[in-house]
């Protein structure tokens, strides 16, 4: 593995194409530190209750510790990791209930993002959505579950974008970190995958008739899905709660 690859920032958003040329950003050593560790820990690379040194993790990535220090100070603000100082630091164990706060957040936005949409009869904004949702059907076909989900993530980004709330979503997401997780745990049942399709098929279709009470049912629907099994996520990986 080429260690300082993994620090390389990649926009899904590149994926689908983009009508504007894309931005040159300057991103710290401890950012690109940080949402590295955030990606192995929301999809569960890093296991809730795994031990991090940040010794190891600055080698890993080839840098000094200072930024690694950092990021995982940022992650601790976060909620995903818990910081012992002069002990140990370790993955967190899901929160149910912060993901449960995430969650009404992340629905009072998107209900209202389906609406706006469905009342402009989708516009412009499902153009993206509709391309995120083709690969998101590859990627099921493919049996592909790592980038279904980061498909999943770029749909409801995408819906946010055409409502011109971009913003908001990157605020829903930063905070999603335990909702994620329990996500991640749920995506491999039987049947979940293609449930998630019927209803980004669901929103998009109700959107496009403008049908604003259809869209927003659709949405109440889909993101209900995780949290109404968590009872039966929690029995099957107790060690992670």
């Amino acid at each position: 593995m080429n260690r300082k690859s993994n620090l390389l920032v990649h926009d899904d958003r590149e994926i689908v194409g983009s009508a504007q040329p894309p931005r040159i950003k300057r991103i710290s050593a401890s950012q690109q530190i940080h949402d590295a560790l955030r990606e192995r820990i929301v999809s569960l690379e890093l296991a809730p209750g795994e031990g991090l040194a940040r010794m190891d993790i600055a080698e890993y990535y080839g840098v000094s510790q200072t930024p690694v220090r950092d990021a995982m100070m940022k992650l601790e603000e976060e909620g995903l990791l818990s910081i012992y100082p002069q002990s140990k630091t370790v993955v967190s164990k899901i929160d149910v209930d912060q993901a449960r706060e995430t969650q009404f957040l992340r629905l009072s936005v998107e209900v209202e993002v389906a609406r706006r949409l469905a009342r402009d009869a989708g516009r412009d904004g499902l153009e993206t959505a509709r391309k995120v949702l083709t690969m998101q059907k590859e990627a099921l076909d493919a049996e592909d579950l790592g980038r279904f989900a980061r498909l999943d993530k770029l749909f409801h980004h995408a819906l946010c974008e055409g409502a011109g709330v971009a913003n908001l979503w990157r605020l829903i997401d930063s905070r999603s970190g335990h909702i994620d997780r329990l996500r991640n745990l749920n995506l491999p049942d039987p049947g979940k995958p293609a449930n998630i399709m019927h209803y980004h098929d669901e929103i998009v279709n109700a959107i496009e008739a403008g049908d604003a009470a259809a869209a927003e049912k659709a949405v109440r629907e889909h993101l209900s899905g995780t949290l109404a099994a968590v009872d039966q996520i929690m029995a099957h990986h107790p060690d992670f709660f």
